[in-house]
């Protein structure tokens, strides 16, 4: 007689059913190889930098430049995922990275590198970043029945967070052993096997990608920025984001390391473990948002935001490493209740034929207010005393993230389906 899978079993395979699909299965594992080359693209490519150029100056040229190819080419990424395969428009995206981040890894091996090289490498790796964002948005409900998205979503939120914690420790070694070029080098092959993998991935065929040879680029822009602007819990949520996301860069990534360096009771290492926690917090609740179904992910989602706000207090108010660490993990898994949930909105509420285009538009307000807070925090702490700035930052930034509740659209939006099973069930 056959003994009868255990309870624990039945849970396991049901929190993994979105694996059950053929494409989606080859889709997750490109995307967690190709995670795995972006968790180790910061570091390798920060060390690989300095390796040339010892200064701030040549490091802030580097990634600055590669931001901004993305931002500009954003918009065209949404429309020409929207028109063509979107499949196709990845593998095109994950070969140019291939190339550029392979070519630098060869000119930093040879001994040949410059500063001028890398700036533009990173910016033509940037400018094929644009077009990825787009691309991956779309692809998921075309490869997932309606009821699994939230499971799918959190999956692939799984990998981007577990490899976000292995992969630039990774990066770390490689750099020490063998030098920042082959870290590049290992960064460069793990996109050229994402496309081996994308090649399994089978799409069904959109009437849009029909169509679009007969509409011109700007008016493919209007028609996504009218879906944009027509769904009011997004445009809000989005402009919300546009503030946030100005805090949030300006404390974690200028103010966290200026009290770390200047504060024994935190120090690097203290701050160091404080960001990992974040990840590990993001981590787990991956895991239980491939078992617990949102039924107001907005709601959810902006509630999980405001938390935020607790570890950015506590750097004001008492930065010491054990209420530190317990915060940042509270506010990773908050976090990701509003990442696996504003995906899933998406992937429900939009039509797929214009969902690149839209995620565009919502890309492009997160990133424009990136290097807006970075320069504005850079000179506020100049002119206030920074306990007092963390402190007011905490504050404006639970209230600017609560205030999104007080539209209609964003507390009204609901699953689709919200009455069927949770993700863990078969």
């Amino acid at each position: 007689m056959t003994a009868s899978p255990s309870g624990a079993t039945r849970r396991l395979r049901g929190s993994l059913g979105a694996l059950g699909d053929r494409s989606f299965r080859w889709y997750f594992a490109a995307r967690s190889v190709s995670n795995a080359g972006s968790a180790m693209a910061p570091v390798a490519l920060a060390f690989a930098v300095l390796h040339v150029d010892r200064s701030a100056g040549a490091l802030a040229q580097v990634l600055g430049v590669r931001t901004l190819a993305m931002v500009v080419f954003l918009l065209a990424g949404g429309v020409i995922a929207d028109r063509f395969s979107r499949i196709a428009v990845l593998q095109v995206a994950h070969l140019l990275t291939f190339l550029t981040q392979g070519a630098a890894a060869t000119l930093l091996i040879s001994g040949h590198a410059t500063l001028t090289q890398l700036t533009v490498l990173e910016g033509l790796n940037g400018a094929a970043s644009a077009f990825t964002m787009p691309a991956m948005m779309g692809i998921v409900p075309l490869v997932v029945p309606r009821e699994r998205l939230q499971q799918a979503n959190a999956l692939l939120s799984f990998s981007r967070n577990g490899l976000g914690i292995l992969g630039p420790a990774a990066a770390g070694l490689l750099v020490v052993g063998v030098g920042p070029g082959w870290a590049l080098a290992v960064d460069a092959a793990s996109y050229l096997l994402a496309v081996a993998c994308l090649t399994r991935v089978r799409l069904p065929a959109r009437e849009a990608a029909r169509r679009g040879a007969g509409t011109s680029m700007v008016r493919e822009l209007r028609e996504g920025w009218s879906e944009f602007t027509a769904r009011t819990w997004l445009w809000v949520i989005v402009a919300v984001f546009g503030v946030t996301n100005a805090i949030h860069i300006g404390v974690i990534g200028v103010l966290g390391p200026l009290v770390a360096a200047t504060t024994p009771a935190l120090g690097v290492p203290g701050w160091g473990a404080a960001l990992s926690a974040e990840a590990l917090g993001t981590l787990v609740m991956t895991l239980v948002m491939m078992r617990v179904a949102q039924r107001r992910p907005l709601v959810e989602g902006m509630l999980g935001c405001a938390v935020v706000a607790l570890p950015m207090l506590l750097l004001g108010v008492s930065p010491a490493v054990v209420p530190l660490v317990a915060a940042f993990f509270v506010a990773g898994a908050a976090i990701e209740v509003f990442s696996v949930g504003w995906t899933t909105a998406l992937h429900e509420h939009v039509p797929v034929d214009v969902l690149s285009r839209v995620s565009s538009y919502d890309a492009l307000g997160s990133f424009v207010a990136m290097p807006v807070g970075t320069f504005l925090y850079g000179w506020l702490a100049t002119v206030v005393s920074v306990p007092t700035l963390l402190v007011a930052s905490a504050v404006l930034y639970a209230a600017v993230s609560l205030a999104a509740l007080l539209s209609a659209s964003v507390r009204g939006l609901r699953r689709v389906g919200a009455a069927s099973a949770a993700p863990g069930t078969t």
